[in-house]
């Protein structure tokens, strides 16, 4: 029971944090979520823990990815990442759907590099014999 109320403070913390970076108010993101302001109050204070579907709306009006929100409260597990991804997830100009397209592209790339580094065998460079290089440095020019 008690991790419950940890991850819906977690969320919680994690919503409140997300609207003072975006400088909305608490009545302007119930507005734009289509949430009481109560309730939202009460998610943000830890009080009530939110579906997904609420977590969904919050996320729109945060101009956020609901999969973020999913991962703060313990529906999805967190996705391997990196820069790239997390900056395709991260931008707002692209459909969800749109988003898992070059997910996907991404790591076909990343496999089939990996896939093909682990097919090399590490060449290495041809050994330089000493009496060449002797009569190299001794011709004259």
């Amino acid at each position: 029971m008690e991790k419950v109320a940890d991850i819906a403070s977690d969320i919680g913390e994690y919503i409140r944090q997300q609207r003072s970076n975006a400088k909305i108010s608490l009545r302007q993101l119930s507005k734009l979520a289509g949430v009481s302001n109560p309730y939202l109050s009460q998610i943000e204070r830890g009080v009530r823990r939110p579906s997904a579907e609420i977590l969904q709306q919050i996320a729109k009006g945060l101009r956020i990815s609901a999969e973020a929100l999913y991962v703060q409260a313990g529906i999805l597990d967190l996705p391997t990442g990196g820069p790239v991804p997390d900056s395709i997830r991260a931008d707002t100009e692209l459909t969800e759907r749109q988003k898992q397209v070059l997910l996907d592209v991404y790591e076909s790339f990343r496999r089939e590099n990996q896939a093909a580094h682990q097919n090399e065998t590490p060449v290495e460079p041809p050994a330089e014999r000493p009496d060449s290089a002797a009569a190299l440095r001794s011709e004259p020019a």
